[in-house]
């Protein structure tokens, strides 16, 4: 299609999605194509704007747009058909709604005519896909199909981003209709952005006096955009908070800064976990007080004042009642704290502050994230940390799948800037972690991008190895191979009498030949001497790599807030302090 043409004409409304598309600054969608979506797929065919990648499985389409939107900013797109395509869907939408990830998934549907007939490839997407989708629509006029879509990317970005999808019924995609271009399009859906300035002013106070303050960040900081993430780094050098994240957050606040207290919550940093039950002011940007965070509620950081500032105003209050609301966004509502302690001459509470970092240096001084190496056996530690090591520096992106691997790469790998860490928090998706690398890497095609894996997650969506080989990206796969689904097993062994209840697999492949079977690079690793070799190995290795790094099968991810308990009772790993109570291979703090 001419990029020049008139944009407002009249078009089928196969050709006004592509349309509708370009006028978004679509440049790449992940898709696989069936009966009810071949009209849009002729039109993708007959023009050059957009690339399509073929995924291998509907799931690694949405978790590719959520790789692509997560490290971009912008919103990702999937386009699948009718029924089993739709459906395919839904683990990738749910994950990124809990993760307020931008997407727009493009469902085919059956004629109008037939729906609610069982036809064909039939589902109701519409109803399956409510609760797991921001919005949704079921488009059935052709003229409605491009002001739909415009919404749609509208409301996927705006305010707390999430996921949305448009159902096109095959006849909607062959009719005629007239084509509203994206500047036209006004929209209903306005979230505030603006902070309540008394609210701040408040806020202020608190911080102006408080003796134990921490900022407790979370996506939202990185889903606001750049200017929020180095706004927040200004504000955290002109007080001298100390700062923690989520798992969602990191990076956007550098890891190599003197004020990081590194990740917080169920396998955080003891540290952050007792900074956050300790402290008397808690600032929450753009964080949504998850489970895996507070740990017991009423014991949650029990004697502090809080503060909360979030876009979306059903996060607040809704876990944890807080002391200052801020309905805004993150960025506009740093800004303002800032303006303000600046405006009144950066007061601290210098006494209580400095008594406060000492505290702080004493919880650091347990070095929770010490192991016990061996000369025989790859620590999965170990691993992280000399993959951190090697690629320090780099121009990296990680992305992760769901278990162990997951919190020891939270916790070894380091973050200095936001959107470099693709990682599934609130779904905790297994699969995850290599399409979302595929989908990074089609959005960096110069840059590093390792999948840390586990052998049991990778294989969920091991057929994207097709994927990547068809479009010659050089998605490094490493996969820390316990031979277990070690975070099941780790839960059974502290909490379940040590009764291991199908948590490992007698039958796993060879991944070096499963690399070789589609034309990719597999390595395997399994001496500490030889690691540091592989890795480089890997890395120079211009095409897809899989790295079968075979690490020691029962190691615990420590530390951890066992369920149900408070911050200050964690479990940490043997090496890591003396003289506790010995508690299931880790001791008790």
């Amino acid at each position: 299609m001419d990029g020049s043409t008139q944009i407002t004409r009249e078009m089928t409304g196969a050709r006004m999605v592509v349309q509708a598309l370009k006028d978004q600054g679509v440049d790449t969608v992940f898709g696989y194509p069936g009966g009810a979506v071949l009209p849009i797929y002729d039109e993708i065919f007959q023009q050059n704007d957009i690339k399509h990648i073929l995924v291998r499985h509907e799931q690694g389409a949405v978790h590719a747009a959520e790789g692509y939107a997560r490290s971009t900013g912008k919103v990702g797109v999937a386009l699948v058909t009718s029924g089993p395509g739709a459906t395919n869907a839904v683990t990738g939408l749910t994950d990124a709604l809990l993760d307020s990830i931008p997407i727009l998934v493009l469902t085919g549907q059956v004629p109008t005519f037939m729906i609610g007939s069982d036809a064909f490839q039939e589902a109701d997407t519409i109803g399956i896909t409510r609760p797991c989708t921001k919005a949704n629509w079921l488009v059935k006029e052709t003229d409605k199909l491009a002001a739909t879509l415009h919404e749609a990317f509208h409301v996927a970005r705006s305010g707390r981003p999430g996921p949305v999808l448009v159902d096109i019924p095959k006849d909607v995609q062959f009719a005629t209709g007239t084509y509203t271009q994206r500047e036209q399009h006004t929209s209903r859906y306005q979230p505030r952005r603006a902070p309540d300035m008394a609210m701040i002013e408040a806020i202020v106070d608190a911080m102006e006096n408080a003796e134990r303050p921490v900022f407790y960040t979370g996506g939202g900081v990185v889903n606001s955009g750049p200017e929020a993430s180095r706004l927040l780094r200004e504000l955290v050098g002109a007080t001298g908070f100390p700062i923690t994240s989520t798992l969602m957050g990191l990076g956007a606040y550098p890891a190599s800064g003197a004020n990081w207290l590194g990740m917080l919550g169920m396998h955080g940093l003891y540290e952050a976990n007792m900074a956050m039950h300790g402290c008397d002011l808690m600032i929450n940007i753009g964080a949504r007080f998850d489970d895996r965070i507070t740990g017991r509620l009423d014991a949650f950081s029990p004697g502090s004042r809080k503060a909360h500032i979030d876009i979306d105003p059903s996060s607040i209050n809704k876990v944890i009642r807080v002391d200052f609301p801020v309905v805004s966004d993150v960025a506009e509502a740093l800004q303002a704290i800032l303006d303000l302690w600046t405006a009144r001459g950066s007061r601290v509470n210098r006494a209580g502050l400095a008594n406060w970092q000492g505290q702080i240096a004493e919880w650091r001084a347990k070095k929770c994230l010490t192991y016990t190496p061996s000369t025989t056996t790859i620590k999965p530690q170990y691993a992280l940390e000399r993959l951190e090591a090697l690629t320090k520096g780099m121009d990296r992106y990680i992305c992760t799948e769901v278990g162990q691997h997951q919190m020891w790469a939270a916790q070894y790998l380091g973050f200095e800037d936001p959107n470099r860490w693709m990682t599934s928090g609130g779904l905790g998706t297994m699969g995850y972690g290599f399409p979302a690398s595929i989908g990074v890497q089609l959005a960096h095609p110069d840059s590093l991008v390792i999948n840390v894996a586990g052998e049991a997650s990778w294989l969920m969506n091991m057929q994207e190895m097709g994927t990547a080989m068809q479009y010659r990206l050089p998605v490094k796969q490493f996969i820390l191979n316990n031979e277990r689904l070690g975070m099941v097993r780790q839960w059974q062994q502290l909490l379940h009498g040590e009764r291991y209840s199908s948590s490992w697999s007698e039958s796993l492949p060879d991944f070096v030949k499963l690399a070789e079977a589609f034309g990719a690079k597999g390595i395997i690793c399994k001496d500490p001497a030889d690691l540091d070799d592989a890795i480089m190995e890997m890395l120079n290795y211009p095409g897809p790599v899989i790295f079968d790094c075979l690490v020691e099968k029962h190691e615990n991810c420590f530390p951890m807030i066992p369920s149900g308990k408070p911050h200050n009772e964690m479990l940490l790993g043997e090496a890591s302090t003396v003289g506790a109570i010995q508690a299931g291979g880790a001791v008790l703090v």
